[in-house]
């Protein structure tokens, strides 16, 4: 069924094994002692390598240094001849599960064990993922990279947003319908802002998913009805406010943390999470009565 989707329908083709893997693989795991999974059932969307938005990040939001789909694409298989046309951006969306939710919903200064081994491990399943789907395509004679496991990606300083890199994981899910940010940069899907984020590029053509949406804060209620503002309460770095998202504030935070997972949980790790938790758009797309 899968090998004839490949031509028939390779959104669904793609779609089905990004799912398989997060659904079924044991990677997918919290690596604890009841080895709980460490993401819900993914979304997945798709835009053209020559979506204006890849120019515009680089030209005039996140800077020159951040790679159009056919950059990274052209450093990563330098005797192709692909145009930005030829490619597709697979962007997908892995939702926290919702024990993970509620764990850190609880918390108030620290993060939740679960919440730090979905950033350390449930991670290490989404750099798998992001391999997997690379070496599904390669395999089937579809050229792809995934950008953030690429040996050149790296992290870059913004005139404008201060911290970012040359590939964004969330500024491809806004290109590809997936969601759209919120007052403290999280990005707000329709399962919510709990999540963490993955993309591969392809030299394939598949119809780009719909924008749903007016501008990149359209699901924020406080940039959208100027109410909610939740997140701002919940953040023990007091770095996010009606200014936005404070990055310095925010790392620094994190980084203290380290300790603290270190010592409670007995692994290395680290997390936050808390301005995605306890608010309206954790596990959705917000009413516009939620933010009152």
């Amino acid at each position: 069924m899968r090998e004839a989707e490949k031509k028939t329908n390779p959104a669904r083709w793609l779609e089905g094994i990004i799912k398989d893997f997060i659904n079924r693989s044991p990677e997918n795991t919290l690596k604890n002692p009841t080895d709980e999974k460490a993401w819900d059932d993914p979304l997945v969307g798709f835009s053209s390598g020559e979506d204006p938005l890849y120019q515009q990040y680089k030209e005039k939001y996140i800077g020159p240094f951040h790679w159009t789909p056919a950059e990274v694409f052209q450093m990563a298989f330098p005797e192709s001849k692909a145009e930005a046309a030829e490619l597709t951006v697979i962007s997908w969306i892995l939702p926290q599960m919702e024990k993970t939710k509620s764990d850190l919903r609880k918390e108030k200064l620290y993060p939740s064990e679960s919440w730090a081994r979905a950033r350390i491990f449930g991670e290490e399943a989404n750099v798998k993922l992001r391999k997997h789907v690379v070496d599904t395509l390669m395999a089937s004679g579809i050229e792809a990279v995934s950008p953030m496991i690429f040996p050149l990606w790296e992290m870059k300083v913004s005139e404008r947003y201060g911290f970012a890199s040359t590939w964004s994981e969330r500024h491809a899910a806004y290109a590809s319908g997936l969601g759209t940010f919120g007052l403290c940069d999280g990005l707000i899907t329709p399962k919510g802002k709990a999540m963490r984020c993955g993309s591969v590029i392809a030299k394939m053509k598949i119809p780009p998913t719909l924008r749903l949406y007016k501008d990149h804060h359209s699901y924020c209620l406080f940039y959208s009805y100027g109410t909610c503002g939740k997140c701002m309460a919940r953040c023990p770095a007091d770095a996010v406010t009606k200014n936005g998202h404070d990055k310095q504030k925010c790392i620094a935070y994190v980084n203290m943390t380290r300790t603290y997972v270190t010592s409670n949980f007995g692994f290395e790790g680290y997390g936050c999470g808390f301005c995605q938790t306890g608010v309206p758009c954790e596990s959705r797309i917000p009413a516009p009565e939620e933010g009152e």
